[in-house]
């Protein structure tokens, strides 16, 4: 359940107006995706995760931050996952656009920073792009573009190296994660998928990593999983949630209270 007093859409005008003029006055804006994540998991995972993680977050910070969240951004750029029933997709020139709009008109309130705390694999790079466009077009406003899983340290202790590399998409990690916070909406199939060797990039080449490459969902999977989600369990979904709001309450608790960038002076 989203703290009331955090959410920036049940401010009044009032307090939006003087919530923006606050010293590092920082807004996050959770993306995530409405895409098929195989016939076990719902199509709002992405979403979920962003939503519920960024929750979380919200409630182990200090509750004097200057920090609020946006509303969800539930469907997102899923083009990779088009030859799968369910998907919806937006064109990736339209979430540019959004980003900037919204942005903007954050920035023009005097809103001094802005996080895409974004949970789908898939428009990582997109969001990248539209935060710095958004920067130059405005550059009184940060703007910081994340990725949930991304630099959260402990991950290998809690996922096989193989799975933590290779299971991208509605495998162990992601099973999981929903088994813990929703369990009503995963189905009862662990299937294995997308980890046939033969059609995946060669050696040094990768489908995410230091040199990917483009692809479809449907070139490499017939279930639309990529990964193996057999060893998925409720109790290794507690321990991947900890660790992501841990992981982001830490970044976020720095970044409210810190100088960089400098955007206000303090006195």
């Amino acid at each position: 359940m989203h703290r009331a007093e955090r959410c920036f859409e049940r401010l009044s005008a009032p307090l939006a107006a003087a919530a923006a003029q606050q010293c590092g006055s920082t807004l996050i804006w959770p993306f995530g995706a409405c895409e098929q994540h195989g016939p076990h998991l719902p199509l709002v995972t992405d979403a979920l995760f962003a939503d519920r993680i960024l929750d979380g977050v919200i409630e182990q910070l200090p509750e004097d931050l200057p920090l609020w969240r946006l509303p969800l951004q539930a469907i997102g750029v899923s083009p990779e996952h088009a030859d799968f029933p369910g998907t919806l997709s937006l064109p990736p020139t339209l979430l540019l656009q959004m980003v900037e709009s919204i942005g903007s008109q954050l920035a023009e309130m005097g809103w001094r920073r802005l996080v895409l705390f974004n949970a789908h694999g898939g428009q990582i790079a997109l969001l990248q792009v539209a935060a710095r466009e958004l920067h130059h077009r405005n550059p009184s406003m940060a703007v910081l573009p994340c990725f949930l899983w991304s630099g959260v340290k402990g991950l290998s202790s809690l996922i096989p190296a193989e799975e933590l590399e290779h299971g991208l998409h509605a495998g162990q990690a992601e099973t999981s994660l929903m088994l813990h916070l929703a369990p009503d909406l995963v189905g009862r199939e662990r299937p294995v998928d997308g980890l046939d060797m033969t059609q995946t990039p060669p050696s040094g080449w990768s489908l995410e990593g230091e040199a990917p490459c483009a692809w479809l969902t449907s070139e490499i999977s017939a279930s639309g999983v990529i990964g193996d989600s057999r060893a998925a369990s409720i109790s290794l979904g507690k321990g991947l949630e900890e660790l992501l709001i841990e992981h982001w309450t830490t970044r976020l608790n720095a970044l409210v209270n810190s100088d960089w960038p400098p955007i206000c002076k303090r006195i």
